[in-house]
């Protein structure tokens, strides 16, 4: 088809402003509007009225819907998208192949000034109810821009859908949404890809609409990166001395018992992975759900949203009983039980592996770690274990280690797996408060995965006063999925729930 060359317009202040639209094939225009780039957050662009044909649109969007399409899930997204449309469709597919990867890149080259490859990236997705992709920053080797048709029927801010865009900070991490672009019928996003293009589709909030569009990436030559930001790693500590009479203050004496100790033990180095039902007494349990529902706990959010996105609780606002159950989870007698429901080493009191054999405490040893000699007696009565401190090895590797917070889940919560995340090995342990009656399809869940697989090892579900124990080694990563609109809408059950969240290191 003939085509004229809109020309490229002065860039002034970081927009461009381009002249008429294009031409397309068939002789109808794209658009025919003068339209302006906008350079915050980052640069970024919406045409409305893409394609001046509605017949065309209709068959289009009809074509689309008939396609076959996948639900695609896993810790960043949730939503259903088609095959991948370098060739497949109808007609009307091939002709909006043709308008994109033709007519439109060929006027965006002129207008970015970038040489973009005529590399066919394109498929379709269906955004429902709880659907989402939460942020990301697009880069792949290769992408330039990123673009987005939207076919949606009217459509209003408070359906959800939105594409929001980030701010960053100066290691170029996503900040805070400082732009919501509401979807809208026959209107073309497109943004450049690149190191602070953080961007998510929020939550889709309508039961009756669907969010259909087509999207896909024009290529170019890559553009250099910023080297990665490695973020402080969160401090570890030894534990702190408290004896074994904090673990007869708050937990079920059928867990302090040397026999299930023992059973434990067994199933788990049998599965890596443990469920402690009832694990406070019921009466320090209630204590610690009403005091997390009292006022004036302080909460901040932990970020940055490409990594995660929930609440923890400051330490210096808590009232007692959370304080004393955070303690708990680091008292010496809790690292020593511990070491009984999983056989992994994580006080010096527990019995070595056999084959290692007996030892020396290393000279370089520096870390006197506080030790009650009341343990002991304990220790002799769990495991019938005769040996003195002085006579046991300490793991060469210093002290078992061990960090932990106390978090709150609610509506857009989530921690998403990430490359940075260290492979070590770990054992995690999360106890749950507040859920009672929570729904999976809420989201909420720990998911455990192999690294490089979508697939699921394990799921561990919010479950009340229960206590999960996970061992992973370095080709297991984990994330909490993102909690949905559905966790408002469970009648009269939680919004919300809180859990104890620790990771012990041998």
């Amino acid at each position: 088809g003939s085509q004229k060359r809109p020309q490229t317009g002065q860039k002034s202040a970081g927009r461009y402003s381009a002249g008429k639209g294009v031409v397309a094939a068939g002789g109808w225009e794209l658009f025919a509007h003068a339209i302006s780039l906008d350079p915050a957050p980052f640069p970024h662009c919406v045409i409305p009225d893409f394609i001046r044909n509605e017949d065309f649109l209709e068959e289009l969007r009809r074509e689309l819907l008939s396609l076959d399409f996948h639900e695609k899930c896993n810790d960043l997204y949730k939503f259903k998208q088609s095959d991948d449309l370098k060739k497949r469709g109808g007609p009307h597919v091939a002709a909006l192949r043709k308008i994109l990867f033709e007519e439109f890149r060929s006027w965006l080259s002129d207008v970015i000034q970038v040489e973009l490859e005529p590399t066919i990236d394109l498929s379709c997705a269906k955004y429902e109810y709880t659907d989402t992709l939460l942020c990301h920053d697009d880069e792949l080797e290769g992408r330039r821009i990123a673009f987005i048709l939207y076919l949606v029927t009217p459509w209003e801010k408070q359906d959800g859908g939105t594409l929001d865009l980030f701010c960053t900070d100066d290691h170029f991490q996503p900040l805070q949404i400082v732009k919501s672009l509401v979807p809208s019928w026959n209107s073309l996003a497109f943004f450049e890809v690149s190191p602070v293009s953080f961007h998510q589709v929020s939550e889709v909030i309508s039961k009756e609409k669907c969010r259909l569009s087509v999207s896909g990436w024009f290529h170019g030559p890559s553009i250099a990166r910023p080297p990665r930001h490695v973020e402080p790693q969160i401090p570890r500590s030894p534990h702190i001395p408290r004896d074994h009479e904090i673990l007869y203050d708050w937990i079920n004496p059928v867990y302090l018992d040397m026999d299930s100790q023992a059973q434990i033990q067994e199933e788990f180095e049998d599965r890596s992975e443990m469920l402690l039902k009832d694990f406070l007494k019921t009466d320090k349990y209630q204590l610690v759900c009403k005091a997390l529902k009292t006022e004036g706990l302080t909460w901040s959010i932990r970020g940055p949203p490409n990594k995660r996105h929930y609440e923890k609780a400051e330490e210096k606002s808590l009232p007692a009983p959370l304080k004393e159950c955070l303690e708990l989870f680091q008292a010496e007698a809790f690292f020593l039980l511990l070491s009984n429901f999983t056989g992994l080493k994580l006080h010096f009191l527990a019995p070595e592996e056999e084959e290692e054999g007996g030892g020396e405490v290393p000279e370089n040893f520096q870390g006197q770690v506080p030790f009650s000699p009341s343990l002991t007696q304990f220790f002799k009565m769990l495991c019938g274990h005769p040996k003195s401190p002085e006579s046991l090895v300490f793991s060469p590797s210093g002290v078992p280690l061990c960090s932990g917070e106390l978090r709150r889940w609610r509506k857009g919560c989530y921690t998403l797996i990430h490359d940075a995340q260290r492979a070590e090995f770990a054992l995690d342990l999360l106890l749950f408060c507040g859920c009672e009656g929570w729904d999976v399809e809420s989201g909420g869940f720990t998911s455990y995965i192999a690294k490089g697989e979508d697939e699921e090892l394990l799921t561990v579900n919010p479950e009340a006063n229960c206590l999960a124990l996970v061992y992973r080694d370095r080709e297991t990563l984990k994330f909490v999925k993102y909690v949905n609109q559905r966790s408002l809408e469970q009648m009269p059950d939680p919004k919300e729930f809180w859990d104890f969240s620790f990771v012990y290191y041998e």
